[in-house]
């Protein structure tokens, strides 16, 4: 997840990537997404794998996935995660990923587990969340 400024604001990998491969990597891969325009397919061929992006105002979403990922499915994951977000939060703004980046995790470990999307229902990935906030308050 990074805002129009080409910063990053999570990052999430399911392989192993050493970390100085990972500054280099995320760099390239911003500025493939954010040069492209609204007309432009959001779907990118990238070296061995393929980025889906999607832009939310000023966040964009990225997914890197093999070549036997379906496209179209993980388009829709993206609008589900942003969506899940968005009832959590309220809205979807680069301040609330930086403020609340462990609640944005949970949410994404609920939703994928060694990059394979294991749940979709809304209900069932906020509920831990849930069930903390209300610890919290006691």
């Amino acid at each position: 997840m990074v805002n129009k400024q080409g910063q990053t604001r999570l990052s999430k990998y399911y392989e192993h990537v050493d970390i100085n491969k990972r500054t280099l990597l995320e760099t390239e891969v911003i500025k493939s997404c954010l040069s492209r325009s609204n007309e432009q397919c959001s779907f990118i061929e990238y070296k061995d794998f393929k980025l889906i992006y999607r832009q939310y105002a000023a966040l964009f979403i990225v997914v890197g996935v093999n070549d036997t990922e379906n496209e179209m499915a993980i388009y829709e994951f993206i609008h589900n995660f942003v969506e899940v977000l968005d009832e959590y939060f309220s809205r979807v703004v680069s301040l609330m990923i930086m403020f609340n980046l462990d609640k944005v995790h949970i949410i994404l470990d609920e939703m994928v587990l060694n990059g394979c999307i294991v749940e979709t229902n809304r209900a069932r990935i906020l509920a831990p969340l849930l069930i903390l906030d209300k610890m919290s308050e006691s």
